[in-house]
């Protein structure tokens, strides 16, 4: 059975709360202390309910190689190495108490990817809410296990694992005490094609896991996200920058203000137009039934005269017979004279 919610900040996560949106900083901060408070206040302004930080060092996440496998090819970031690129995205240590005072007096919400076991126990002394989980790291087994062991929410990217890869993370996590677990589903492209998003797979995770499930999101646009509220998404990551005019490794891929603004609006409003399965009458409607379909006499009819389909119809308003009893009444004799306009009734209808 799927857990019916996860809490971070004593905010609640799940099928019976608002979508959670979390605007994921990323390296869109450039290196500047001031660009990344700027982008704490944009995203509260824009109705993000968390930011989210990454924590790592260039020397934590790779080694300072030019060797071979540790230069990229085949994406946006071709022609740096590992390490060159990472120097230029990590965000200092000493940035984290200041971000967190930040989002504290914004009140909003601030929690970290770790990607080593030194970045758990730094973010642990500053009593991170919750973790996130990279895409990258979802195959690192030791890095979850002390994820899992602070006892918070976990909150795990599933992108390029596959079904068999998913279950050995999930069970390293339950297995070393995680409790609180959300699933995202995620596309590991910078930016990611709108068809290869395969939305299908958020109900799926939430199922086979017994987990909550949402998206981590790199299309371009806010289409994707707003689509993934449909399938059961509860919780939704995507960058944010203050204008993607001024590059970064991260930037064509994220949201500015107004755009994110704007995706936050749609998945809420989303959320609520699904909301539940229920046939029942509703208020909002009330007034307008009286305006439904019936049988009413359209032309003048004498006592004893046949209804018929010249004297009869189903017309607006709803104050005559229902409909179902047209076939019943064609043939019966009038009781008495019957003005064109009147609402059919069996007071009405003779034999």
């Amino acid at each position: 059975m799927i857990n019916p919610a996860v809490f971070i900040d004593d905010q609640g996560i799940g099928e019976s709360f608002p979508v959670y949106v979390v605007a994921e900083m990323s390296a869109n901060h450039l290196q500047s202390l001031d660009r990344a408070i700027q982008i704490i206040h944009a995203a509260k302004k824009s109705g993000a309910d968390a930011i989210k930080l990454q924590t790592y060092t260039p020397d934590s996440i790779t080694l300072n190689s030019s060797l071979p496998h540790f230069q990229i090819q085949g994406n946006q970031w071709e022609g740096e190495t590992l390490h060159s690129l990472y120097k230029k995205t990590y965000m200092p240590y000493e940035w984290h108490e200041v971000l967190i005072k930040e989002a504290q007096n914004l009140d909003i919400t601030l929690f970290s990817s770790p990607f080593d076991i030194h970045a758990v126990q730094f973010l642990e002394t500053l009593n991170m809410p919750a973790y996130k989980i990279a895409s990258f790291e979802n195959v690192d087994i030791p890095l979850l296990k002390a994820v899992a062991q602070t006892g918070k929410p976990v909150i795990i990217s599933t992108g390029m694992a596959n079904l068999a890869e998913i279950d050995e993370a999930v069970q390293t996590l339950r297995t070393a005490g995680n409790k609180e677990l959300i699933l995202l589903h995620c596309t590991s492209a910078y930016p990611a094609r709108v068809e290869d998003a395969n939305l299908r797979c958020i109900p799926h995770l939430a199922e086979t896991f017994s987990a909550l499930s949402g998206l981590s999101d790199h299309t371009l646009g806010i289409t994707v996200p707003i689509a993934s509220v449909m399938l059961g998404a509860c919780f939704i990551e995507k960058h944010l920058t203050l204008s993607r005019a001024d590059g970064g490794p991260d930037a064509n891929f994220s949201l500015e203000p107004h755009e994110f603004e704007d995706m936050v609006k749609s998945v809420h409003l989303t959320k609520k137009a699904l909301g539940q399965l229920d046939y029942s009458k509703r208020s909002s409607e009330a007034s307008n039934r009286a305006y439904r379909r019936s049988l009413f006499v359209v032309r003048d009819i004498k006592s004893g005269e046949s209804f018929d389909e010249r004297n009869v119809r189903s017309i607006r308003p709803g104050t005559g017979l229902h409909t179902r009893y047209y076939d019943k009444v064609l043939g019966k004799l009038a009781r008495h004279d019957i003005p064109a306009g009147t609402p059919l009734s069996w007071e009405l209808v003779g034999l």
